[in-house]
């Protein structure tokens, strides 16, 4: 019957533990986080034996290396919560786009203006285009007023993140939520 190793089935992160460490000497940190000294990797693995714990490199590169005496298995469980936690904690930001024309009516543009509100309101970026057809491209001005003008009008749910730019045939302003 084989005998499952645990430590070979956890995510380690690249540090190498207990057997694995093959340096003559290491600096030593016990389980209590006090400094022991630079001991001697056998003398090391022996205090980790002794409480029962594993002997864990923690700094590599350094000169001799550092090694901790932790339980391991247990540091990984509170590692995988902490980043748990960060990343329920995280706030995924979507760009929502609306397309203009350069001949919008007033009608339309604050129709478009209210679903920006709720965009920008629910914490959304807001990339706001005027597409230009034809010969609508020797009116690049009149598009730019329009993108001014919404981001004005949005100015109390936020503020445009820079000029509008002209890529290609449209023009585009992105508007980031206020704080």
């Amino acid at each position: 019957m084989e005998v499952l190793n645990i430590n070979k089935h956890i995510n380690k992160h690249e540090l190498p533990i207990n057997e694995e460490i093959r340096d003559k000497e290491v600096r030593l940190i016990d389980d209590k986080g006090e400094m022991v000294g630079v001991v001697p990797l056998a003398e090391a693995k022996e205090l980790a034996n002794t409480k029962n714990l594993d002997l864990v490199k923690i700094a590599p590169q350094a000169e001799p290396p550092v090694c901790r005496v932790m339980d391991y298995g247990k540091h990984l469980f509170e590692q995988s919560k902490k980043d748990k936690e960060a990343k329920k904690n995280q706030k995924i930001v979507e760009v929502k786009e609306i397309r203009l024309s350069p001949s919008i009516d007033d009608h339309d543009l604050t129709f478009k203006l209210k679903n920006a509100g709720k965009f920008l309101k629910d914490g959304n970026k807001v990339k706001v285009s005027v597409r230009f057809r034809g010969r609508e491209m020797q009116y690049t001005s009149r598009g730019e007023q329009i993108l001014l003008r919404f981001a004005e009008e949005l100015s109390e749910f936020g503020e445009p993140d820079k000029r509008p730019k002209l890529e290609g045939r449209s023009m585009n302003i992105f508007i980031i939520p206020n704080k």
